[in-house]
């Protein structure tokens, strides 16, 4: 009571007080009208002239990833020159005299390009000691191996590129260069899980960096086994404080076989609890259009060097293989969600919701688009019409690094033209926004995001311009993107909208 509360309904914007019980809003309205329903037990929260909102969602995220970082790894912002990763994997090295692996990173979509490194495996070499090291770039999508983790992961200059993956060597030796492109789900099984109790720790930590940025339900993207695991656990015992949906993770890169929904149905009654749900799957069509261009592109990128060849990136799912797998997954009841970093990808992934729509009818499951960052224009209007969401990234289309990488491969003025967040709303689309942390993004925090939304600036200031200020909306336009409310919860007689 006596609050300024925003509602996130256009019919009563704001509200003085609300009345709530078992998780549902009884009454909305002037602070007055919640006099009869005090009772003996209800507890009163006087706002003092205070702004309160509906809980905040993050829905694409990697919230176990990013508390194993922040609480395991060696780590370095993103952007962090060579001399400060030396520094960060030198001291690293010197605090865990007894790890055999060292994880960490996150280095810069551009690093390479910007600094001129003939052999990555052999530079980190020179730092590494006698540890394994493995660090990841800002889109999570690329590694940086030295040699003693190439050689505990059976990769030499023998090695065939596993699926969708691309192993780069020496042009003179023949031999790996330490860059492993689309490392993502490569390494969810070639490397070793952490003890179940370190997944115990991430997810406690995840909640509670989720409930100081005022996030109460978050979706996991391509969440594994033990890392759902790790939030049952903390479930079990009480501690979740947010609603977790877990997209259940699926074989990374090229494949030409349709999943096994049989088994993802399995897992979905295996791995859920009060706050933990699995009816969701993710899968990934592609990479990111950054300096490695592995996203699904319709128009070429620019050459990666003067007079070099062009590439449109790589589909990892068919048409015909993507549209089998949706009208499964949509008949077994799981909501989808769609890495689409690319134009092209956008593309067959509407293609596959359109066919799924003709086959199962309409199952109001909202099959998920995300980093629809690249929408071709004859492509925008069929989000409305399919009911297909748009799962945006505003924590990363501000001006920063990432971007910059972003701009140059995809080339000007096409690479400004990112994340027509406007033009969607504008559409009809249904729209849901995620930090996807820890990849391109510092934290989970979306006030960052919410700023950036309304002004395609970067919030931080540290990098000048705007990024496509065309498709710049409202504050309350952003609100409502994070703060989705069922106004079905809504139903007693003692509503009051004034």
């Amino acid at each position: 009571t006596n609050g300024r509360i925003i509602t996130v309904n256009p019919i009563l914007p704001w509200a003085e007080a609300v009345a709530i019980k078992a998780g549902k809003y009884h009454y909305v309205g002037e602070s007055s009208g919640v006099d009869s329903l005090i009772g003996d037990e209800t507890r009163i929260i006087d706002l003092g002239g205070k702004m309160a909102m509906p809980g905040i969602n993050d829905a694409h995220a990697h919230p176990m990833q990013g508390s194993m970082k922040d609480l395991f790894e060696c780590n370095f912002p993103f952007t962090a020159t060579p001399d400060d990763i030396a520094a960060a994997i030198s001291q690293c090295v010197a605090e865990r005299p007894d790890a055999v692996w060292i994880r960490g990173g996150q280095w810069g979509s551009d690093f390479f390009v910007d600094n001129d490194i003939p052999n990555p495996r052999e530079w980190l070499d020179t730092v590494s000691g006698d540890k394994a090291i493995y660090l990841s770039d800002d889109a999570l999508h690329n590694g940086w191996f030295n040699s003693k983790a190439l050689a505990l992961l059976s990769v030499d200059a023998d090695t065939p590129n596993p699926p969708g993956v691309d192993i780069l060597k020496d042009p003179e030796t023949g031999e790996p260069n330490g860059i492993i492109r689309e490392t993502f789900g490569w390494l969810q099984n070639n490397l070793e899980d952490w003890p179940r109790e370190d997944y115990f720790k991430g997810a406690k930590y995840a909640v509670s960096v989720a409930n100081s940025f005022g996030i109460t339900g978050m979706k996991g993207a391509s969440a594994s086994i033990s890392q759902i695991t790790g939030f049952l656990d903390l479930d079990s015992e009480g501690g979740m404080t947010v609603h977790d949906a877990g997209s259940l993770q699926t074989p990374y890169g090229h494949r030409e076989e349709p999943l096994d929904v049989e088994e993802l149905k399995v897992r979905r009654e295996r791995l859920k609890s009060t706050n933990v749900d699995t009816r969701f799957v993710k899968l990934f069509m592609d990479g990111v259009p950054t300096a490695s261009r592995t996203a699904a592109m319709i128009e070429p990128y620019t050459p990666a060097t003067a007079g070099g060849e062009t590439t449109t990136g790589t589909l990892h799912i068919e048409q015909d293989v993507l549209t089998q797998d949706l009208i499964a997954l949509d008949k077994a009841g799981f909501t989808v969600k769609i890495h689409t970093a690319g134009d092209r990808s956008v593309r067959v992934a509407l293609n596959a919701i359109e066919a799924t729509r003709k086959a199962n009818g309409n199952s109001e499951l909202r099959h998920e688009l995300a980093h629809a960052g690249y929408i071709s224009e004859e492509d925008l209007p069929r989000f409305a019409e399919l009911n297909a969401v748009a799962d945006l990234s505003p924590y990363i289309w501000s001006p920063s690094p990432i971007i910059d990488s972003v701009v140059t491969a995809v080339g000007s003025p096409r690479g400004e033209q990112y994340w027509p967040v406007k033009s969607l709303m504008e559409s009809g689309a249904p729209l849901l926004a995620g930090s996807d942390w820890p990849a391109a993004a510092a934290n989970m925090s979306p006030w960052a995001a919410i700023e950036a939304l309304v002004t395609r600036t970067d919030p931080v200031g540290d990098y000048p311009g705007q990024l496509w200020p065309e498709e710049a909306i409202s504050l309350e336009q952003a609100l409502e993107i994070f703060t989705p409310v069922s106004y079905t919860h809504l139903t007693l007689p003692t509503i009051c909208f004034k």
